[in-house]
């Protein structure tokens, strides 16, 4: 058997059914052999789509997913998934070609220590030397992967150690891993666990993706439900609980946070995400419990009153057992407060969702994206401003069907995250909602979609963040430049105004020529002694509309030939259009941009 073969058997024997990847050598006979051996293969446009494939493969399924890159440049381009990945906490099993052994140090083609650059990124890497090994040293990545806390692995696999023939009788088969360990919590912990909880009048709970990984939805709703406390997840673990469950009060978060009492930490980092625990968003007085699975989390950023190391899962059911009625009804004044300030708070945000302003402001479109929705689609969210709109205005009702850039904040996640959600449960609405800045990251994988047959609807929100000629910059301001005019002041945005002819977006009436500064009016002559104004990109006026017209009958001709799907516009002047089941196009009153 040749190292490619083994591998394959060993991958097989682990319950791999899908890799995601990128063809390149010294892989391509590894990839060959997985897909003989039954295994989907998919690959992508680009490697790092691929890690954040198998990234959402596994988040749905709550289980290890492998991808595969060629050496040098194409393990390189996985860093970003896999640290995405890292981050993250996904079971990721990333496996990179790399350059013969025999001839390391002698300059090969594509020769780098990739190990060396993967160990930050990953909670395991290693490089295999002898082709015998490859199931025993397959076998450890995922152990490390999932065994406890999940995190992405890198296995290195140089090109002669993939060729090498061995008798199949000298190979160290190793057994696919036990189920997951699931480490209960202290029983005197979790006893003062409750201690704290009945001396609490105020306390809320937070959740993270802790609770996803350890499939641990219907514990901490029973928990919920009978403690009484209100609850509210991480961006990454929304959809624990339905979000509409009468004791989540997504509009009242931030004053539950800053009154709260006690603070109850389920399977989730104290990271910026929730200001470390720490004041003006949680008070400094307030108490706090905190269970995660990883010991060395506990009062990692705050100090916690109570810090249970366990699986989320197995201490929930602790929690269960030994409360035996000790909370119920304690804390119904505190719910009745946070749920009339929530619905006063909600029917405040409906009101701004359902605003007709054109050009369509983001939470319309949020929205109507909501509305459109199943129960339990999965929905993506990959972006800036849109993702912070629709974190506030989009609800989850299904664990593990909410995807986002997570805490490493990657753009470009969007479309990969939907595909892979899709393979993973052909079955449900895959929803992709993107910027379009986002979007441009990765867009290529609509060609993946298409080519492998996976109905993912995307919905881009173009506000032209990245490409506008007249953004906002951070920072100070610098005052301006000897002879230049001082910058325009920064008020409400308003709907640009128009000349008389329609043709031109105007800054103000008097900047239209011709204008007296009493309202827009038609331009008159130019004079020939005027200098022009000189372009940004040095092209003139007929060479820049030259490209606009040619590049929207390339993007016209490219929609057409995605197939079936068609661009629907809602209503006049909107700028995003719905590609249906490939993907989505947006345009401005230009036409369509890809």
């Amino acid at each position: 058997m040749t190292g490619n073969e083994i591998l394959a058997t060993a991958l097989r024997e682990h319950g791999v059914d899908h890799v995601f990847f990128l063809m390149g050598g010294p892989m391509i006979d590894a990839e060959n052999a997985c897909q003989e051996a039954g295994i989907r293969m998919v690959d992508a446009r680009h490697e790092q789509a691929a890690a954040m494939m198998a990234n959402a493969y596994s988040r749905v399924l709550c289980r290890p997913s492998v991808c595969m890159a060629a050496s040098g440049p194409g393990t390189t381009n996985l860093a970003t998934g896999v640290a995405h990945a890292f981050v993250d906490g996904a079971p990721v099993i990333a496996l990179g070609g790399s350059s013969p052994v025999a001839q390391y140090g002698l300059g090969a083609f594509q020769e780098m220590d990739q190990v060396a650059m993967m160990r930050p990124i990953t909670r395991w890497a290693e490089r295999v030397y002898d082709p015998r090994r490859i199931p025993e040293l397959l076998a450890a990545a995922f152990r490390h992967a999932f065994a406890t806390r999940p995190g992405p692995v890198y296995l290195d696999l140089p090109g002669d150690v993939l060729y090498r023939e061995v008798d199949g009788a000298e190979v160290r088969w190793t057994r696919a891993q036990p189920a997951r360990q699931r480490p209960p919590g202290d029983p005197t912990l979790v006893e003062r666990a409750l201690a704290v909880l009945e001396r609490s009048e105020r306390p809320i709970l937070v959740a993270g993706s802790g609770v996803l990984w350890s499939e641990a939805s219907a514990e901490l709703r029973a928990w919920v439900e009978r403690s009484g406390i209100p609850f509210w997840t991480t961006p990454q673990g929304r959809g624990v609980i339905p979000e509409d469950h009468p004791l989540c009060f997504l509009s009242a978060r931030s004053t539950a946070f800053r009154e709260a009492d006690l603070v109850f930490v389920v399977g989730t980092r104290l990271n910026y995400v929730i200001d470390y625990g720490r004041p003006p968003r949680v008070a400094e007085a307030a108490r706090m419990i905190q269970v995660d699975i990883d010991a060395h989390e506990l009062g990692r950023t705050r100090d916690v009153d109570v810090g249970i190391a366990g699986d989320a899962r197995a201490v929930l059911g602790q929690l269960l057992a030994a409360a035996d009625g000790r909370l119920e009804g304690r804390y119904a004044r505190w719910t009745a407060y946070l749920a009339d300030l929530n619905e006063e708070k909600r029917l405040d945000a409906e009101r701004a969702m359902g605003t007709g302003q054109l050009p369509v402001h983001p939470l319309r479109l949020c929205r109507e994206v909501r509305d459109f929705l199943d129960r339990d689609a999965i929905l993506c969210v990959d972006g800036q401003e849109i993702l912070n709109y629709g974190r506030q205005s989009i609800p989850t009702y299904a664990a593990g069907h909410r995807l986002n850039s997570g805490p490493f904040g990657t753009m470009g996640v969007g479309l990969p995250f939907g595909l892979g959600a899709k393979l993973a449960l052909p079955d449900k609405q895959v929803v992709v909602l993107h910027g379009d800045g986002s979007m441009g990251l990765n867009a290529m994988e609509l060609d993946t979609a298409v080519r492998h047959g996976i109905e993912v609807l995307t919905v881009v929100s173009n506000n032209g963040g990245w490409t506008a000629a007249d953004r906002p910059k951070a920072g100070p301001r610098r005052p301006p430049a000897p002879g230049r005019p001082p910058p325009r002041a920064r008020g409400p945005a308003s709907p640009p105004a128009r000349c008389r002819r329609g043709r031109c977006r105007l800054r103000s009436a008097a900047t239209c020529s011709g204008s007296d500064g009493s309202g827009p009016s038609a331009p008159g002559p130019r004079d020939p002694a005027a200098p022009r104004r000189p372009r940004r990109d040095g092209r003139s006026g007929a060479a820049r509309a030259r490209h606009r017209r040619h590049t929207r009958i390339a993007a016209a001709h490219h929609v057409k030939a995605l197939g079936d799907g068609h661009a629907r516009q809602h209503a006049p002047g909107r700028q995003t259009y719905h590609l249906d089941l490939l993907g989505s196009t947006h345009a401005g009153r230009r036409g369509p941009q890809l």
